[in-house]
């Protein structure tokens, strides 16, 4: 009997054995294909237990980077591409931390790169000498965390005389029209506000529009209420007689395919290179910002930066001009739509 049972109990381990050998392979998820601003709303998703992302806009799909196979598991369930990494988004965080505490030197900046994986650190042609040897000396100490370009402009915020809204001896471009207890009121940079209390839309023209908050540095966003009886459709002008309508605020993604508007450049194209990049102006630093390589001159700050319908940033400084290129750099709209209590509108 007992014989019997175990070449039962062999036969039932061997009959499951060669059921699970049989069995067919988990299908593989499909990476899918999506247009920038699908891909940014995706994104949003993978806030935690990753090490970023970016947009692939040949491929046109959305990459996420990962340190363990479990994450990549839950990445490729929802349509993403799983990357594998060496540097969580944590210690790219502490070298930014680092850097900030040991090499917050004007003409610098820097940001997480999802797509080396490290700390891209710039230093404009005003960083040499003992600080260009500083920075570089930090720079080192974060090995393959960190990587230092240079470019041949200088950091600054983009505000100058022309057209456009103009305040006394200044003149900016407004960001996104907006709405806050049910009155209008518009967004721009934060060093226009700090620069400017009463608005016109031409230079010497009546008061439209007073600056109600602003800040900079720190961050790099202004809220102004409308005071006169100004149109203040929720659009961004594209130069050409034509306009796109703003629907929605939304974070920026990079490898996102954007636009910006302004009144001196009018509107140029670009990508989003990093995110959360901070930059050493001379009159202080600014956290938290969008980088791209989409050009602007002295009279773009404030404008917008867009994709389609969704408002991304406002301008906030940079190096570089629109004939030989530049990267610069966006307050995110979120952050200042949030910290006013307003809306797109």
């Amino acid at each position: 009997m007992m014989a019997g049972a175990g070449a039962l109990a062999l036969a039932a381990t061997a009959t499951v054995t060669l059921a699970n050998a049989n069995a067919a392979p988990a299908p593989t998820p499909t990476v899918a294909k999506l247009t920038s601003a699908a891909a940014s709303t995706l994104a949003s998703q993978f806030k935690t237990g990753t090490a970023g992302a970016f947009y692939d806009a040949k491929a046109k799909k959305l990459v996420v980077n990962v340190v363990s196979e479990a994450a990549a598991k839950v990445v490729r369930a929802k349509g993403a591409e799983a990357r594998l990494v060496k540097h969580t988004l944590a210690q790219l965080d502490a070298a930014r931390q680092t850097l900030k505490s040991k090499a917050t030197i004007p003409g610098t900046a820097w940001g997480v790169d999802p797509q080396s994986n490290k700390v891209v650190v710039t230093a404009d042609r005003t960083v040499k000498g003992a600080e260009l040897d500083r920075l570089t000396k930090v720079a080192k100490s974060l090995g393959d965390k960190v990587e230092v370009r240079h470019s041949k402009g200088e950091f600054k915020p983009f505000i100058g005389g022309g057209d456009a809204i103009w305040g006394s001896g200044a003149r900016c471009s407004l960001g996104f029209n907006v709405v806050k207890d049910g009155q209008p009121y518009f967004l721009t940079a934060g060093h226009c506000g700090n620069a400017v209390k009463s608005w016109s839309d031409q230079q010497g023209g009546s008061e439209i529009a007073t600056t109600e908050d602003s800040k900079f540095p720190g961050d790099d966003y202004s809220l102004a209420k409308y005071t006169g009886d100004t149109a203040h459709p929720s659009e961004v002008d594209l130069y050409n007689g034509s306009t796109q309508k703003i629907t929605k605020a939304a974070e920026a993604t990079v490898g996102e395919k954007v636009q910006r508007s302004g009144s001196t450049t009018q509107v140029h194209d670009g990508t989003v290179k990093a995110l959360n990049a901070s930059v050493n102006y001379q009159e202080g630093t600014v956290d938290g910002l969008i980088q791209t390589d989409v050009c602007a001159e002295p009279g773009d700050s404030g404008g917008a930066l867009f994709d389609g319908e969704s408002a991304l940033g406002l301008t906030s400084g940079g190096s570089g001009d629109c004939s030989g290129g530049g990267e610069t750099f966006f307050q995110p709209v979120p952050e200042a739509l949030e910290a006013y209590g307003a809306q797109i509108g």
